[in-house]
């Protein structure tokens, strides 16, 4: 598992444009430093804003954070 292969593809260019003013989606470290509110915001469906993850996209998130957020 890592950030490049299986982390970035999750977000949309949409996604991105969205959560511009916050942070970068396509950003390694700024995904890395808001993680787990980025975890809380898929898991409670109101990211992404147009419609919620399923259950695979949100697990493979937790397991990157689980696995100490391989670059």
């Amino acid at each position: 598992m890592s950030f490049a292969a299986d982390i970035k593809p999750l977000f949309r260019e949409d996604d991105r444009a969205s959560m511009d003013f916050a942070f970068d989606l396509w950003s390694y470290d700024d995904v890395r430093a808001n993680a787990t509110l980025i975890l809380e915001r898929v898991e409670d469906g109101t990211m992404p804003c147009d419609e919620a993850w399923g259950e695979d996209k949100i697990e493979s998130l937790g397991a990157w954070i689980g696995a100490g957020f391989p670059p």
